[in-house]
C-alpha cells in the first residue's frame, strides 16, 4: 500500500549531545579513529550490526541510553575533544592548498560513477570508488576547492555469498538512505532540488542528495521518485547493472545530470575532472550550456569547455571501455546533436577512432581523450599502455609524446591503517605522517621505529585478522548448511602465529586468483610444513555476469574444503572495506598475480603497504614501479619481492605456468626463510628490517596526499587559468583560438617542410654544435601560426630515433617560396649513430597542448 504522504522520523537526542547529528552526518568519522571510537562507546554491538553506521546508531538507541551518555562524565569528555577536532579541521586554517597556492581560487568538480567512502554507504563496487572515495578525502584533508558528483544507488553493488557447490550468489540489499548520511537538497523555494535529465520522448527527474565529506560536499542523484515511470525510477537502481541501454541511461545521468545539479546548485566549476569514461557527456553538456550563455559556435564553444576539462582513464584494455553502437546512439542523441549544431555523423565522430566509419561504435573514453585538455593514466606504466591503445587518435604522433601522462594512484592511508599503527607512528614520526603523508620529510624516521614495537603490533592485528576470520567462517558456513563439524572446525582454522598470505581483489581471470593454486601439490607441501607453516587467506567478488571469475572462486572454495587445506587456506565471502581493513591490517604478505600489462594500478597493496605487510606480486600496475625504488641516498632498496622481471609471453598458459613457479620458489627461498629466521628474543630482524624499508621508501609516494597534490600542481591550476583566460570577455579568446584553429586546418594541406641543412662529413665530434636548417612552405599561414622543431636523436636496431631530443626552430630568412628555419644544437644523446628529421605543427598563444588540433608534418 502505497503512502499518501511520507515523513522522516529523528531521534530526540538530549541537549548536551545535540552535535552528535554533525558528527553522524559527516563522514569525516570514517577516517578519524577517535569518532568512531566515540559512536562505538554509546553501543559497541549496534556499531557491527548497523554496519558502522553513526546515523543507524543514534536512530536505535534507546532514550534511556541517550539520556545515561549524556551524563557520562567520561563519554563527555571524550565528545568534548572529539568535537573540539572536528571544529578545528572544519575551519579550514594553514591548510597545505591556502599555503602553497594563497590566492588561487579554482573550482574543482569531480566526477565519478561510484564513491568508497565508508561501508554503509554502499556507492561502489571496487578499485574505481575507494580511488574516487580517497580522492576527495584527501581532497578535504588538504584543502581543496572540491565538489564530488556521482550517482545515489538504491541497491548500490551485491552482497556476494556462495552455495554449496561455491558458486558465486548475489543478493541485492535496499539502501535506506533516510538512516544513512546522506541529506536532501532543498532549493531556494524550500523544495527538494530536482533537476531534470532528457531522455527519449521525455524527461526524467533527478533528486539531489548531499553527503558531506570532511570539507567538501558530494552531490549524489537519486531518480527513484512516484513522478518517474518505473523505468526511470530504477536508472539509480543498481551499479552496473541491466544492459547496455540501461548503462548509457546512468551515464546520461550522470554527465548531462550531474552538470544541470551543479548548475542548480550555483556551483560553477572552472575545472571538471573525469574519473574514466562514464561521466564524459557532461563535456557536451558544458559546451552546450557555453554555447547558450556566452552565444558561441559549437567549436567555439567546445574549446573553451575543453580547457576546463580533465580526464583520468584506469582501464589498460579496449574490451574494458564503454561502446554504444550507432543506432542506440541515436535515439538518445540525435535531438542533442542538432542542439549542438551538429550532424549526428559530426557528433558520433566525437566518440569514434574513425569518424568516416559510420557503423563504429561511440566509445566515452575516445569522446573524454578528444574533449579534455589534461588527460593521464593511473601508474606509470599504463601511462605507456594507454599511450599505444589510443595512438590513433593522433596520427603521425610519436606513441611517447601522445598527450595521455600519468599520475601514479595513491590510498588515504588515514582511512586504511590500523588504529595500533596510528599510535605507534604517532610515536616515532609524530603527527606529520598523517598531515603531510606525501612528504619524504614524514618518513624519515621511519628507521628509528623499535624493533620489537612495530613487530608486537604487527602481531596483534594478525591474530585480530584470524579471530575475525574464524568468526565470519563459522557464520558463512552456517549460512551454507554446512555440517556441524565443518561449521564446529572454523572455530579452529588458522593460527595467529604462523605466515599469513593475502589475496583480496576483484575476481577477473586476468588477475589469475588461483595462480597460486596452479601446482596443489606443491602447495600443499608449503601450507603444512611442519617447521615453516603459511597459510592463505581469499576474498573478493566477480561481477554478476563473469562466470570465469566466478569459476575462480569456485576453484578456490572447493580446496578450501579439502581436508589437506581445511585449515590453512580460507576464502572469505562479501569482500567489502571492513573485511579490507582486517586483510590489510593483518597479513604478512600481500599476493598480487595480476596479467602484465593488464592492471592499471591496483591499490589495496598500498594499503597493506601502510601496514607494513610485505607486497609479493607481478610487475605490473603499481608494483612496476614501486619495486625498483631507491632509498635517500640513492642505493635501491629492498621493498618486497617481484614475480618475473616484467616479461610478456604470446602463450598466456604458459606465462601462468612460468610465473606459477617463479612464486612458489620465492616463497619457499625468500618469503618463508626471511620471516622464520628469528632470533634468541623470537624477532624476525631481517624482516622487519624489509617491513621498515618499504614504510620508508613507499609510503611517501603511494597515498592520494601526494596524488591529489600533483593533480593540483599539474591539472587543477592551469585548467582554472586557462580557462578564465579564455573565458574572458563572454569567451572571446575561446572564440579566437577556434577561429585560428579553423583557419590553419583548412590551410593545413599546403605547408611542407624539407631538410636543407648542408652536412659537412658523416661524422660529428662529441660535444660539438651543428647547425641545422628546414624549408617550410606555409600554404598562406603565416609564421606565427607555425611552430617548427628539430627532432633528433641515436638510432636504435630499427632504424628509429630513441629517446629524441626535440629544439625549436626559428626562421632566419625566406627561399624558394617558403620560409628557412634553423637552430643550432649540441647532440647529447651519446656516441653512436645519430639522425634527424624537422616537424610543423600548428601554434597559438592559447593553445595548452600542441598536439590538440590534431594536425602535424613531417620533412620528407
Amino acid at each position: 500500500m502505497k503512502p499518501v504522504q511520507t515523513f522522516t522520523i529523528i531521534p530526540r537526542l538530549p541537549a548536551a549531545l545535540d552535535r552528535l547529528r554533525d558528527l553522524a552526518y559527516n563522514v569525516h568519522w570514517a577516517w578519524d579513529s577517535e569518532t568512531i571510537e566515540l559512536f562505538r562507546r554509546l553501543d559497541p554491538n549496534l556499531w557491527e550490526t548497523t554496519g558502522h553506521n553513526p546515523v543507524r546508531i543514534l536512530g536505535s538507541l534507546s532514550q534511556t541510553r541517550l539520556e545515561d551518555a549524556a551524563t557520562d562524565e567520561s563519554f563527555m569528555n571524550h565528545f568534548g575533544r572529539v568535537l573540539a577536532s572536528f571544529d578545528k579541521y572544519m575551519e579550514n586554517k594553514g591548510s597545505w592548498f591556502q599555503k602553497a597556492h594563497a590566492g588561487a581560487s579554482p573550482v574543482i568538480a569531480y566526477f565519478s560513477a561510484e564513491f568508497g567512502l565508508t561501508e554503509c554507504l554502499s556507492i561502489f563496487a571496487g578499485g574505481l570508488g575507494m580511488l574516487a572515495g580517497d580522492h576527495l578525502k584527501s581532497a578535504s584533508d588538504l584543502g581543496l576547492p572540491l565538489v564530488g558528483v556521482g550517482l545515489l544507488y538504491q541497491q548500490g553493488y551485491f552482497r556476494q555469498y556462495l552455495n554449496p557447490a561455491g558458486w558465486q550468489q548475489e543478493a541485492y540489499e535496499d539502501n535506506d538512505f533516510h538512516t544513512l548520511p546522506t541529506s536532501v537538497v532543498y532549493g531556494a523555494d524550500g523544495a527538494p532540488l530536482r533537476v531534470e535529465v532528457p531522455m527519449p520522448g521525455r524527461k526524467t527527474l533527478a533528486q539531489v542528495w548531499l553527503v558531506k565529506v570532511g570539507r567538501v560536499s558530494l552531490y549524489l542523484l537519486d531518480t527513484n521518485l512516484p513522478e518517474n515511470s518505473d523505468r526511470d525510477r530504477d536508472l539509480t537502481d543498481q551499479l552496473y547493472g541491466g544492459n547496455l541501454e540501461y548503462r548509457l541511461q546512468q551515464e546520461i545521468l550522470l554527465g548531462i545530470g550531474g552538470c544541470k545539479a551543479l548548475e542548480a546548485l550555483g556551483v560553477r566549476p572552472t575545472v571538471y575532472h573525469m574519473n574514466e569514461g562514464h561521466s564524459a557527456f557532461l563535456s557536451l553538456e558544458l559546451t552546450r550550456r557555453l554555447m547558450g550563455e556566452c552565444k558561441l559556435a559549437f567549436e567555439e564553444a567546445r574549446t573553451l569547455a575543453s580547457s576546463a576539462l580533465v580526464f583520468t582513464t584506469h582501464t589498460p584494455v579496449a574490451a574494458g571501455h564503454d561502446y554504444f553502437p550507432p543506432d542506440l546512439m541515436y535515439g538518445y542523441f540525435k535531438d542533442y546533436a542538432a542542439a549542438l549544431g551538429l550532424t549526428f555523423d559530426d557528433f558520433m565522430a566525437l566518440g569514434r577512432k574513425n569518424r568516416h566509419d559510420k557503423g563504429e561504435s561511440f566509445c566515452m573514453t575516445i569522446l573524454a581523450l578528444r574533449m579534455a585538455a589534461y588527460s593521464n593514466g593511473v601508474s606509470r606504466l599504463h601511462g605507456e599502455v594507454s599511450r599505444r591503445l589510443w595512438k590513433d587518435l593522433w596520427p603521425e604522433v610519436p606513441e611517447d609524446e601522445i598527450p595521455i601522462s600519468h599520475i601514479t594512484n595513491g590510498v588515504h592511508f588515514q582511512s586504511w591503517v590500523s588504529r595500533e599503527m596510528d599510535i605507534l607512528y604517532e610515536r616515532y614520526l609524530g603527527p606529520h605522517w598523517r598531515e603531510q603523508s606525501g612528504d619524504r620529510s614524514a618518513w624519515d624516521y621511519t628507521g628509528a621505529i623499535a624493533e620489537e614495537s612495530l613487530w608486537r603490533t604487527h602481531e596483534r592485528r594478525r591474530e585480530r585478522l584470524v579471530i575475525f576470520t574464524r568468526r565470519q567462517l563459522h557464520a558463512q558456513l552456517a549460512r551454507r548448511g554446512a555440517s556441524k563439524a565443518e561449521i564446529e572446525a572454523a572455530k579452529s582454522v588458522l593460527d595467529p602465529e604462523i605466515l599469513t598470505i593475502g589475496f583480496a581483489r576483484r575476481f577477473a581471470t586476468y588477475k589469475r586468483g588461483t595462480l597460486l593454486l596452479r601446482d596443489t601439490e606443491r602447495l600443499c607441501a608449503i601450507l603444512n610444513n611442519h617447521e615453516r607453516p603459511v597459510q592463505v587467506i581469499f576474498a573478493g567478488k566477480a561481477h554478476p555476469h563473469d562466470d570465469a571469475g566466478k569459476e575462480l572462486i569456485r576453484q578456490i572454495a572447493s580446496l578450501a574444503r579439502d581436508p589437506r587445506f581445511r585449515q590453512r587456506l580460507v576464502f572469505l565471502e562479501n569482500y567489502d572495506m571492513s573485511v579490507a581493513r582486517y586483510l590489510v591490517q593483518g597479513v604478512d604478505v600481500w599476493l598480487n598475480t595480476p596479467l602484465r600489462p593488464n592492471e592499471a594500478s591496483g591499490t589495496s597493496g598500498m594499503k597493506a603497504l601502510a601496514n607494513g605487510v610485505l607486497n609479493l606480486s607481478t610487475l605490473d600496475g603499481w608494483w612496476d614501479e614501486a619495486y625498483r625504488s631507491w632509498d635517500p641516498d640513492g642505493e635501491e632498496a629492498k621493498v618486497g619481492w617481484a614475480i618475473g622481471n616484467g616479461e610478456s609471453y604470446a602463450d598466456t598458459g604458459y606465462q601462468d605456468q612460468v610465473e606459477a613457479a617463479a612464486l612458489y620458489d620465492i616463497l619457499e627461498r625468500d618469503v618463508i626463510p626471511v620471516f622464520y629466521d628469528r632470533r634468541s628474543d623470537g624477532l624476525p630482524y631481517r624482516w622487519i628490517s624489509l617491513m621498515k624499508s618499504s614504510i620508508g621508501n613507499l609510503c611517501r609516494f603511494f597515498n592520494t596526499h601526494r596524488m591529489v597534490r600533483e593533480y593540483t600542481d599539474r591539472f587543477y591550476l592551469n585548467a582554472d587559468a586557462g580557462n578564465r583566460s579564455l573565458a574572458a570577455g563572454g569567451g572571446a579568446r575561446a572564440a579566437a583560438l577556434a577561429t585560428a584553429l579553423e583557419r590553419i586546418h583548412d590551410a593545413w594541406a599546403g605547408v611542407e617542410v624539407g631538410i636543407v641543412t648542408e652536412k659537412e662529413g658523416p661524422e660529428l665530434l662529441s660535444g660539438d654544435a651543428m647547425r641545422f636548417q628546414a624549408l617550410v612552405r606555409t600554404g598562406g599561414l603565416s609564421r606565427e601560426d607555425l611552430r617548427v622543431e628539430l627532432y633528433s636523436g641515436r638510432l636504435d636496431a630499427d632504424g628509429e630515433i630513441e629517446n629524441p631530443a626535440i629544439v625549436p626552430m626559428t626562421p632566419v630568412g625566406e627561399r624558394d617560396g617558403g620560409y628557412v628555419y634553423e637552430t643550432v644544437t649540441t647532440p647529447d644523446r651519446g656516441n653512436g649513430l645519430h639522425g634527424y628529421t624537422v616537424r610543423v605543427l600548428p601554434h597559438h598563444p592559447d593553445l595548452a597542448d600542441k598536439f590538440a588540433p590534431r594536425l602535424i608534418r613531417w620533412a620528407k
